[in-house]
């Protein structure tokens, strides 16, 4: 366990650089490309502009409107959450991974309370199958989550800095 960890307030810095990023991203392929127009950059890899009303793998995308807001709770409930978390994390690992995850959220968050939707343009594919386009949030989330359960997998408790166990 570190002896001293960075200050919190740079997790915010990582977390607004994840939002920045996205929304950046997202705002150059929404002006460059139409929806549903693909570019294909590599064998594997294509740029597309999609629009997605439900969350991962369009889960809930066509339950007809009720789902945005919901999505949206969930979104600012999890990032209240990390907010909270984040100053107690003396582990730079788990801060590293709980700032990834509060920067994508708050990067679909604004997709959702200005679009109504989110931008995806990532997509992969390989012989035939197609992953669904994802963006700069959901890849950071990806990897804060990757970290989390890495985390939980190594089998030791992180103690804050208020002395209680997480």
């Amino acid at each position: 366990m570190p002896d001293r960890a960075p200050r919190w307030s740079l997790w915010l810095v990582v977390s607004a650089v994840v939002v920045a990023a996205d929304l950046a991203t997202k705002a150059w392929v929404s002006r460059v490309f139409a929806p549903g127009e693909v570019l294909e950059v590599t064998s594997f890899f294509n740029l597309v502009l999609t629009h997605n009303t439900g969350a991962a793998f369009s889960f809930l995308a066509g339950a007809g409107g009720w789902q945005r807001w919901f999505f949206t709770a969930i979104a600012v409930a999890i990032s209240a959450a990390i907010v909270v978390l984040l100053p107690r994390q003396r582990d730079p690992w788990m801060a590293a991974a709980l700032a990834l995850v509060l920067g994508g959220a708050l990067g679909n968050l604004y997709d959702r309370l200005t679009l109504g939707r989110v931008v995806d343009f990532v997509q992969l594919h390989a012989g035939g199958y197609y992953w669904p386009a994802f963006n700069v949030a959901d890849s950071a989330i990806t990897v804060g989550v990757l970290l989390l359960v890495w985390d939980s997998l190594r089998g030791r408790r992180v103690q804050t800095t208020q002395g209680e166990r997480s």
